[in-house]
């Protein structure tokens, strides 16, 4: 464990972000869950964000493309009420 991580100042917090294309543009329900996209888990949530980001911008073309961050730490460690407070800003 690094200093940084000990001291709680810049704790990990798991975020993933998936995507891909929806059945309709009302429901968050993919079309083909064998063509959901897997982006990558991020530390935090500025770097999930990024990635976010670029991928929605990749497909802005595809009105039903969608790409979603998922709080990981969130459900690993849900009594966590440091993990709630979290902003663009970690």
């Amino acid at each position: 464990m690094t200093h940084s991580q000990s001291d709680g100042a810049h704790r990990q917090l798991l975020h993933i972000v998936v995507g891909g294309e929806l059945t309709t543009l009302d429901r968050n329900e993919f079309a083909d869950m064998n063509a959901v996209e897997f982006v990558g888990a991020f530390p935090n949530y500025r770097a999930a964000y990024n990635a976010w980001k670029a991928a929605s911008q990749r497909t802005v073309d595809n009105a039903r493309m969608r790409f979603f961050i998922i709080h990981a730490h969130r459900l690993l460690d849900p009594d966590d009420e440091r993990a709630r407070g979290e902003s663009l800003a970690e």
